[in-house]
This record gives structure tokens, C-alpha cells and sequence, in this order.
């Protein structure tokens, strides 16, 4: 039986030449034995079918993802079946039992009302929900709300609103509740009643009426969200009027959100006001944010001010800030911004006057972030510190370019650091540039060294490397 050889079986014996002085090693790999055939598991009997059901509506209850499990034989079993079977009297409480689980009428109807909800049938919808309503089971209170919705869809106000006022009395503590007073006040906004926000009792009802109250009398809301803005309601409500805020503007508007990101709130909410000015823009935005910069004591803040420097496109005051900031984090976030705006030959000038090391490191991963490859391959050939070096030589990693792999190549012939010098077999391997790889391999001396490349060529499975460890076992 002719032998199997492997690019992997090849690595392993070339490791061995590699690590052995004048011995001989060969590759053998045993075939793999041919799978054995597994028998298939005997197909599950169909189970005896109570069919007492109506035979019009089976096709939807097997459509039901959740009703049961069937094999493709089984389906088309029970589907031959139901069509030879007689039709038997349909009772007022039909129950069907498939493979062990019972759906009720209560079900049935549930499943048919929302069915005609999917396909704009108000007035079926209406009747089968009322249906389910009247058995007062589980499902009555849902039923009671998907009745309302449809009435309402079917214009009928007045009878929308009764059946959510009868949800609320029979089913207090139902987890519809919240949803249906949704739904009053969608309802009553649209029929000219006037919901006031901060009355409604539900966090969730109050962003609908506020959404509702902006759209119908944009002045008039105004002062209702400064006053949530300011009060004690939950955050999430907070900076949903702030968001709502923030899309109107106006003039007022936007000195609110000024107001607040100045300090008129809450930590939280000035950091997301801060945000939301630098989408704003704008003359006014502009002068804010600075002066906003220079009071706040608060690091978050400060960030979110620099990240609405680069939203608003103000390179000018990004650069003052990685310039002249005494905190290195907020220098590192300044380079970042002005990475994301590719403002290159700036960074370029911060990396000559910048004394942080990490913001350095922030630096170059922004050059590479910004595609920036030739001042990468220049700052490894002029770089002295090591562990900015072993940076550079990581980010060129990542750009597969004869370039990039030339200064690579070169650095490995000039750097004698082991640590520079396995950082540099990575970032070829990296390349997956096999034969950059294989020319190191025949000029390395050193043992260790030369046994980091083949470990990392094995990897590749390339032609080029199978090539150069058939050479290596070759050798006497």
C-alpha cells in the first residue's frame, strides 16, 4: 500500500533535521481506515391519532412550529390518512392529541385571530379574539388586547377603548397591561384627546405620549421634557427625551441640550448630551463643546467631548487636545478621533513630540488603522525602543504587501534581538509569506531560530513549503 504524506508529517520530520546534528530522519503517516457504515436508527412508529378535529383547519395546526415533531414519512403518513378519514361530528370543545400534546379550542381560535390579524381580516380577528376571551382561559387577556387592536385598525375608537378598560378591570396584574396602555394612548392621541407625559403612570406609555406630544405641538413639549429632563424620572426616560430633544432643532431645542451638557443634569446625561451636540454641529456646537472641555472635571465627559470634536470634523481642536492634554488617556483618545478622521500627517507629528509610549502605541495603530504603510515601514527603520519596534512589526503584520514584507526581511537581517527576531518570523507568518520564510530558514544559524520558522511554515500549507521540507529531508 503506497504511503500518505502529509505537509504536516513533512514539518514534523524537517523539526527533527532541524533540531538533530548529522542524523536522518523520514516521514511515514499510516493511512486512515475507511469508516466503518453506521446503520441507520430504526424509524419511530407513527402514534395512534385521536382524530376528532376539523379536518379544514389540520393543515394549519401541522404549520404551527411548536405543535409537534414529524419525520417526512410520518408527515406524508398523516397527511394520506386525514384525507381517507371520515368527517365525525365536531363538538363544542375539540381536542386534538398528537405525539403526546393537547391543543385546545382555546388555541385553535387564538391561532386563527392571528392569523386573520397577518392578513388585515379586522372584523374576523375581532370575533375569533372575542371567541377566546369568552372561554376565560390563559389567553384571555391577550385576546382581549389583539380585540382592541383590531377594532382600533378597524376604526372603531370607542370599542377599542372599552375592551383595553375591560383588560385593565378583569386582568389588573396582566402582562398585557403595559402594552395596552400603549396602545390607549396612541389611540386617543389620534382621536384628538390630549395626553399629558408626565401624568401617565408607565415609563414606557410616557415616551409614546411624549413622542405623540412632539409631533402634534412641538412648542408646547418643550417645556414638559426640560422638566423631565431635570425631575426624578428613570435614565432610560431621561435619555429618550433627550434623544427626542436633540432631533428637534429649533433653537430651543438645542439650548436645552446645551444646558444640559454643560452640567444641568446628571453625569450620565451630560456625557449623552455631549453626543448629541456634536451631531447637531453647527456655529454654536463649535463654541460649546470647548468650553464645556476645559470646565469639566469629569474623564467620561470629556471623552464624549472629543469623539463630538471628530462627529463635527474639527481636526484643529483634536490636535490642540492630543497637544496639550496632561492626562495620557485623554491624549490616547484624541489620537484615536483623529485616527478615525484619517488625519495622518498629524499623527505623524504627534509621534515625534509625544513622550507616552502607550500613546505612541495608539499612535501607530491608528497609522495602520488608516492604511498609512509607508510611515509604519519609515518609523521601523528609524525607530530605536524595542517595544515600539516589536509594535511596528506586528501592525506591518497585518498588511500583506511585497512592501511590507521587504521591511521585514530587512529588519530580521539587521536586528539581533531574539525578541525582535521571533516578532518578525510571526509577522511573515502572519503574511502567510512562505517564501520570505524559507529564505530566512536556509541563512539562520541558530537552532531556535531556524526551528520558529519551520514551526510557522507548517502552518501555511503551501506548495513553497512542502518543496523546502522535502529539500530538508533530503539531506544526509
Amino acid at each position: 500500500m503506497p504511503r500518505t504524506i502529509t505537509l504536516a508529517s513533512l514539518a514534523a520530520a524537517a523539526l527533527v533535521i532541524v533540531i538533530a546534528s548529522g542524523g536522518s530522519a523520514a516521514a511515514q503517516s499510516t493511512p486512515s481506515p475507511a469508516p466503518r457504515a453506521v446503520p441507520a436508527p430504526p424509524m419511530t412508529a407513527l402514534p395512534d391519532i385521536d382524530i376528532n378535529i376539523d379536518l379544514d383547519g389540520i393543515r394549519a395546526q401541522m404549520e404551527a412550529a411548536n405543535a409537534f415533531t414529524l419525520d417526512a414519512r410520518m408527515y406524508g403518513e398523516l397527511t394520506a390518512r386525514l384525507q381517507t378519514a371520515p368527517r365525525p361530528p365536531r363538538p363544542a370543545e375539540a381536542v386534538i392529541h398528537i405525539a403526546g400534546r393537547a391543543e385546545n379550542n382555546e388555541d385553535r381560535l387564538y391561532q386563527a385571530g392571528t392569523r386573520a390579524l397577518d392578513t388585515g381580516r379586522w372584523d374576523e380577528a375581532v370575533a375569533q379574539f372575542q371567541r377566546v376571551a369568552a372561554l376565560s382561559g390563559p389567553r384571555a387577556d391577550g385576546a382581549t388586547y389583539w380585540s382592541a387592536w383590531a377594532e382600533n385598525k378597524q376604526g372603531n375608537a370607542s370599542a377599542a377603548l372599552e375592551s383595553l378598560n375591560k383588560l385593565r378591570q378583569t386582568f389588573p396584574s396582566s402582562k398585557w397591561i403595559t402594552e395596552a396602555r400603549a396602545l390607549e394612548v396612541e389611540i386617543r392621541q389620534a382621536t384628538g384627546q390630549p395626553v399629558r407625559p408626565e401624568s401617565v403612570p408607565d415609563d414606557e406609555v410616557k415616551l409614546v405620549a411624549l413622542n405623540s406630544l412632539m409631533r402634534a405641538d412641538e412648542q408646547r413639549a418643550m417645556p414638559t421634557i426640560d422638566k423631565m429632563l431635570r425631575g426624578t424620572g428613570s435614565p432610560k426616560l431621561k435619555e429618550r427625551a433627550l434623544f427626542v430633544l436633540a432631533q428637534s432643532g429649533t433653537p430651543q431645542a438645542r439650548q436645552i441640550v446645551v444646558d444640559i451638557a454643560k452640567g444641568g443634569g446628571n453625569p450620565d446625561l451630560q456625557a449623552r448630551a455631549v453626543t448629541y451636540l456634536g451631531a447637531l454641529g453647527g456655529v454654536e456646537t463649535r463654541q460649546a463643546l470647548p468650553e464645556i472641555y476645559k470646565a469639566s472635571t469629569s474623564v467620561e465627559v470629556k471623552r464624549s467631548i472629543l469623539r463630538a470634536f471628530m462627529a463635527a470634523g474639527d481636526r484643529a481642536r483634536l490636535l490642540d487636545v492630543a497637544k496639550t492634554e496632561q492626562s495620557a488617556d485623554l491624549r490616547a483618545e484624541a489620537v484615536q478621533q483623529l485616527g478615525a478622521m484619517g488625519a495622518q500627517d498629524e499623527l505623524s507629528q504627534l509621534y515625534q513630540s509625544e513622550t507616552s509610549l502607550d500613546v505612541r502605541k495608539r499612535i501607530i495603530q491608528s497609522m495602520f488603522a488608516g492604511h498609512n504603510e509607508a510611515k509604519l515601514i519609515q518609523l521601523l527603520r528609524t525607530e530605536t525602543d524595542e517595544d515600539l519596534r516589536r509594535s511596528l512589526v506586528q501592525n506591518l503584520g497585518m498588511i500583506a504587501s511585497p512592501s511590507s514584507a521587504d521591511a521585514l526581511v530587512s529588519a530580521y537581517a539587521s536586528d539581533k534581538s531574539e525578541a525582535m527576531r521571533r516578532a518578525l518570523i510571526d509577522a511573515l507568518g502572519q503574511q502567510r509569506n512562505s517564501k520570505a520564510l524559507i529564505e530566512l530558514a536556509k541563512k539562520e544559524t541558530d537552532p531556535v531560530m531556524k526551528r520558529r520558522i519551520v514551526e510557522r511554515l507548517s502552518n501555511l500549507k503551501s506548495t513553497e513549503a512542502t518543496d523546502y521540507f522535502l529539500e530538508l529531508l533530503g539531506k544526509p
